[in-house]
Parts: C-alpha cells; sequence; structure tokens
C-alpha cells in the first residue's frame, strides 16, 4: 500500500462523503478519485513514471491535493514550489530536482515564461491551471476531460520506501536543500497527526497553511484526508475569510502558526464569530506568547503546540493541559518518534543542560537530494542531527534554547541569513554584511541588515533593501538596515552575531520605533 491508495479506499468506503471544500466548490471522495485518477493516467501518457519528478506551483486548491495522490499512486517524486519565491530561486529548485514535467498556477505565467529558457523541461511538460498565454502549455482542465478515470496501470509496484517527496528548506550556507521524503514518513507522520489531534472522518479541517509546508499538507490536509474528514482549503491567509470559515462551515480543526492567530485575534473581530465548532487549535513554527495561549483559552479553543521541521515533520508536541505550565516548552516526543537531547560527544544530557536535539524513526527523511555529503553530515548513526539547542526538564519536556545557528522566524517562515548576506553582498558598494532576526509586533521577527561599505562609498538604507527586491522572496528581504565602521569577530575572522544582536536588536529597534512615532 502506499500513499496513493488512500484515496482510492476512501472513494469506496464513504464515496458520498465530501473531501475537499474550497470556495463553493464541494468534492466528494468518489469525483476526487476519479481527477486524481484522471491527472494520474495523464501522466503516464505524458511519459512521466516511477521516481520521475513533478513539480508544482500552485496556491492552496483542490487541483494541488490532486496532484499529491496522482504522483503518490504512479510513484512519481512530487516537487512543492514556494510561490512566494522569485524566479532565480524556483529556477534552482527545478533545475537541481532534474523536475521534468512542471504544473503552475496561471498567476505565475510571466515568472515562469522569464526562466523557461533556462530549464530543460520539454515545451510539452507545461501545465497551467487556467490560460496562461503561454506558448505549448496545456490547460489543467483539459487534461484531466482527456484521459479516463480508471485506476492507474503501473508497471513498478510502489511501495512504503520509495520516494514521495521532495521538499526544499532553505540552508544556512544560502543554498536550498531538498529533502527527500518517502511514502513510510507520510504514513507515520499521519499516524502521529491523528492521534496527537484527535482527527476523526466527522471533523473539518482548515487548511490555510501553505500546502508547499509540512504543516499546511503533512499536518493538516494529508491527514484529514486519511481519516475521511473534510479538508476547508482557503487559498491564501486572511484572518478575517479564515474566522469566517470557521463559522460558515462549523470548523473543529486548524494548523497555524503564532502570527496568523494573533492577526486573528487582533485584525480579524474574533468575537464577532462564532467559533464554538472548534475542538483543536494546532500551532508551530515558532515559540507562543503566554497571553496569546490565554486569549485562546479564554474563548474555550484549545491550543496544542508541535515541534518539527521539513526533514522528520512532526517529532514533539506540548497538550494544552500543559500548555501554561510548562510555558516554553516544545513538549515531549510523539509516538511514532525518538527524540534525545545530546552533548557534544552524543550522550544524553542531564536536566538543565544544553545539548543538541537529533531525531530518529520512521519520520525521518530519507536524505537531501543529490546531496550525500550533507546527507552523511545531517545523519549520524541512523539520528538526524537538527543543530538546534535545547534542555530537558525532569519530567522530560523539551525546551528550546537557541534555533539553527543564526536562523530566525518570520511570520513562521524559516529565514537564513547567509542567503541573503550572498545576495546583499553583490552590491559593489558593500564590503561586508551581516543579517539578523528583530522583534517585529506583526510579524514576530524581521530581518536587520548591518553593513559596511567599501572605503568612499554611500548608500541609502532604502537603497540597500531595494538592492534585493526581486532576488529574494518577499518575506526574505530585510525590513532594516543600519550601517557601522566594522563587526566584531572571532580570532578567526567569523562575524560575532550574537554580539551584534545584543548591540542592534531589541533595544535599538524599540528605539527606532519611538523615533518614528514622534
Amino acid at each position: 500500500m502506499n500513499v496513493g491508495d488512500w484515496i482510492t479506499k476512501r472513494s469506496i468506503l464513504s464515496p458520498n462523503k465530501t473531501a475537499i471544500i474550497s470556495d463553493e466548490r464541494k468534492i466528494t471522495y468518489r469525483e476526487l478519485n476519479d481527477r486524481v485518477n484522471c491527472l494520474a493516467n495523464a501522466l503516464i501518457n505524458k511519459g512521466i513514471h516511477k521516481r520521475d519528478r513533478v513539480a508544482a506551483l500552485l496556491y492552496n486548491c483542490p487541483e494541488f491535493i490532486e496532484v499529491y495522490f496522482a504522483l503518490a499512486k504512479i510513484g512519481a517524486i512530487f516537487v512543492t514550489l514556494n510561490f512566494r519565491l522569485a524566479g532565480p530561486e524556483i529556477q534552482y529548485m527545478l533545475t537541481n530536482s532534474e523536475s521534468s514535467f512542471l504544473i503552475f498556477d496561471e498567476h505565475f505565467s510571466e515568472m515562469i515564461e522569464s526562466i523557461r529558457s533556462n530549464l530543460s523541461i520539454d515545451q510539452k511538460k507545461y501545465v497551467s491551471l487556467g490560460n496562461s498565454g503561454q506558448t505549448g502549455a496545456i490547460e489543467y482542465e483539459r487534461l484531466i476531460a482527456e484521459s479516463p478515470a480508471k485506476e492507474p496501470e503501473i508497471k513498478e509496484e510502489v511501495g512504503l520506501e520509495d520516494p514521495q517527496m521532495i521538499m526544499y528548506t532553505s540552508g544556512t550556507t544560502g543554498i536550498p536543500k531538498g529533502a527527500l521524503l518517502s511514502h513510510q514518513k507520510t504514513f507515520y507522520n499521519t499516524f502521529n497527526a491523528v492521534l496527537y489531534f484527535d482527527i476523526t472522518s466527522k471533523d473539518l479541517m482548515l487548511v490555510n497553511m501553505p500546502l508547499f509546508h509540512s504543516g499546511g499538507l503533512n499536518i493538516s490536509a494529508v491527514p484529514i484526508l486519511y481519516t475521511g474528514g473534510t479538508a476547508v482549503i482557503q487559498k491564501s491567509f486572511d484572518p478575517q475569510q479564515a474566522l469566517s470559515l470557521i463559522e460558515k462551515h462549523r470548523i473543529t480543526l486548524a494548523m497555524m502558526v503564532p502570527t496568523m492567530i494573533n492577526f486573528m485575534l487582533k485584525q480579524g473581530d474574533i468575537d464577532n464569530y462564532d467559533l464554538s465548532s472548534m475542538k483543536t487549535l494546532m500551532v508551530g513554527g515558532e515559540p507562543i506568547p503566554l497571553s496569546l495561549i490565554k486569549a485562546y483559552q479564554e474563548r474555550n479553543i484549545p491550543i496544542r503546540q508541535v515541534f518539527g521541521q521539513t526533514e522528520t515533520s512532526i517529532q514533539l508536541w506540548l497538550s494544552e493541559e500543559d500548555a501554561i505550565r510548562k510555558i516554553g516548552s516544545v513538549g515531549k516526543p510523539v509516538f511514532h518518534a525518538d527524540v534525545r537531547v545530546v552533548d557534544k560527544s552524543g550522550k544524553d544530557v542531564f536536566p538543565g543542560e544544553v545539548g543538541e536535539i537529533v531525531l530518529n524513526g520512521p519520520t525521518q527523511m530519507l536524505g537531501y537530494w543529490n546531496d550525500p555529503k550533507l546527507t552523511a553530515e545531517t545523519i549520524k548513526d541512523g539520528w538526524l542531527h537538527t543543530g538546534d539547542l535545547a534542555t530537558v526538564d525532569e519530567e522530560g519536556f523539551v525546551y528550546m534554547v537557541d534555533r539553527e545557528k543564526d536562523m530566525y522566524i518570520s511570520g513562521g517562515e524559516n529565514v537564513y541569513p547567509a542567503e541573503i548576506e550572498r545576495v546583499l553582498g553583490e552590491n559593489p558598494k558593500i564590503l561586508e554584511v551581516a543579517i539578523i532576526g528583530v522583534p517585529d509586533e506583526k510579524w514576530g521577527e524581521v530581518g536587520k541588515a548591518l553593513i559596511v561599505l567599501k572605503d568612499g562609498e554611500k548608500m541609502t538604507e532604502e537603497e540597500a533593501i531595494e538592492f534585493l527586491r526581486g532576488k529574494l522572496a518577499k518575506y526574505k528581504i530585510p525590513k532594516y538596515a543600519e550601517f557601522t565602521s566594522e563587526f566584531p569577530k572571532t580570532a578567526s575572522g567569523k562575524i560575532k552575531k550574537t554580539e551584534l544582536r545584543e548591540k542592534y536588536g531589541h533595544k535599538k529597534v524599540a528605539e527606532r520605533i519611538n523615533e518614528n512615532l514622534a
């Protein structure tokens, strides 16, 4: 059995049950399976087979789910693309993954056209949702309509050990890493989600985190469809619309990041909506302030917290009962995962001691795509080294101390400074640059560029930020830029970012905000 078989099973067990709601559109499990089969057969007809890479650049939509299950059925590898990225970033992922087929939303037509000549994808293997206007691009619905709804005939069996997806995660070197995920990983991650979020066939899950992310796809959409429940898909997050959808459809479950639930609380007129149907709000991606937990508890919406990463998905969880008692903790290991906090020799640390979080179990990635060296550096003796520092208390609850090297989280998105530093460092006026994360009321954290200019050069804050536009995704572009004459460095010449954060972080940003308000 593989992940693609789930929809086939559901179409037999509950054919008339609503699988997906998107805007005013409702799709039953029978209809979903038929469309998945049509797409799978169309892809086979186009020459796509087991282990071929098929990429998708799509907003949250039912078609994303169709692509996901169609590829799982035929054993092709799904390459999920972040629609927030710039053209050169998308080009890198398509080239690195050696994708031979691309499905994209018509809104991204200009971007795709700008990089198309640099890609090795055959002209007849571009498919667009809507009329893209691109020469040779096939319309998605035409592909569905012209193919049979019978179960696809595959030449090679697709099993649990086979690769299912490549999800890209930004690396500390500034180069995206393609985490290769198996069908087995999806199975056990889904079991974890069902166990710890009490997902049943009666539930309705609001899916408004991006489906290209593990949170939107692996923790929200896939588990609810596995159990035979209903996925209510929101194209992109809007706080008032999210609240309206919960009230309208009597939604019971949702997975979000703290920034999103904070927006709903402060911008969505939350008390004007009936949210009594909500039984659990799952939150991950960044630490949750105590005030936010209490605000939702006061509205009888319990928060369950999760910790994980693209390479492993859910690994730790914190129940609503422990949310306040163990504030600051990322919880205990989930059932289908082994989690340890170890010292540099690989031994478990004592309570209160700082060590690195290492992970093992069936939800672990197969490795990084086309990067055996990085895979070997990350997975040692079967244990995946996260680079995240943490402590463990006497009861076994894990507390994060520092995140992987210098990464910061903005609106739930991991941002790695090295990538931004590499691009900004290409400016001929700049001698050195360092990016740090600083507090932001709206996004949790935003970037700040610290710049040392070459002798005799001049640059404004606006010029520095403008230089990055179009080269990086918007959420990666720093909100601030500040100039200095030199950076503090170690004996080996490395920039001391801890000192930079202390000097230019919380206090300096607060002073700047006050100046702007004056």
